[in-house]
């Protein structure tokens, strides 16, 4: 239990016990929601892949299934399925949020962020493919995902999704936005700035790629009082500025 032993996980349960049936006749729950919710934790900090492995872990391992507060018994792999559909997006995106502002709040190498405020940060995306092929009717999209779309990612194209990320100077994750792959990353800062800036974060300066050099990207970051650090990109037919650093 030491390792989620000072997680108090009471002010969610309005959402981890959610439609569960907790009074009178009828089933009871067999399995505390919180449990399962550190064992999706769990899973996060081992980078196990799949639901279903972590699944044979807790089986197999007495100290895992002791870390999420489990007996000897473990649920399913279907149980872990019911449970993300029945808190759906929504419920989980709060959790993350309530999850991000008490780790910012024992941050001792960055006091400031206790209050919220954060001195510097950076913006970068990541490719999220799909598992899924391209429909045959149209290969702009996935068949058995077609909400994922195909776009240009880090190493080539890609049928799926991307991920753009604000971390900390210390690579502290805190916020993120997700869209299509055909999306232009640039039109993904605004959206992340306009959900991060209304979780009474703060951020003073944002550093980026060349990919962000837009005017759109620093129209965001100036009406928002935001400085940044982003380098131009050397373009023909346009007076490029010089470059300080060689």
């Amino acid at each position: 239990m030491l390792l989620f032993g000072c997680l108090d996980l009471t002010p969610l349960h309005s959402i981890l016990w959610k439609d569960l049936h907790v009074k009178g006749t009828g089933r009871p729950v067999e399995y505390d929601p919180e449990c399962d919710l550190r064992a999706l934790m769990l899973r996060q900090l081992e980078q196990i892949p799949y639901v279903k492995d972590l699944v044979k872990r807790l089986r197999r391992y007495r100290e895992m299934r002791s870390a999420c507060g489990y007996g000897e018994k473990v649920p399913t792999e279907a149980h872990f399925s019911q449970m993300k559909r029945r808190i759906g997006a929504e419920g989980f995106n709060a959790i993350e949020k309530w999850l991000r502002h008490e780790a910012l709040k024992v941050r001792r190498s960055q006091p400031l962020s206790t209050v919220g405020m954060v001195q510097s940060a950076c913006v970068d995306g990541t490719d999220l493919p799909a598992w899924s092929s391209r429909d045959p009717q149209d290969t702009s999209r996935g068949l058995g995902d077609p909400d994922a779309r195909l776009g240009r990612g880090k190493k080539g194209f890609i049928l799926g999704y991307q991920s753009l990320f604000l971390v900390d100077i210390e690579g502290f994750p805190l916020g993120h936005v997700e869209a299509p792959a055909n999306v232009n990353e640039k039109k993904l800062v605004e959206p992340l700035l306009d959900k991060l800036l209304g979780e009474d974060i703060e951020v003073e300066l944002i550093a980026g790629d060349s990919q962000f050099e837009s005017e759109q990207v620093f129209d965001a970051l100036n009406k928002r009082k935001i400085s940044n650090i982003i380098p131009w990109r050397h373009l023909k037919g346009r007076e490029n500025p010089s470059r300080v650093l060689q």
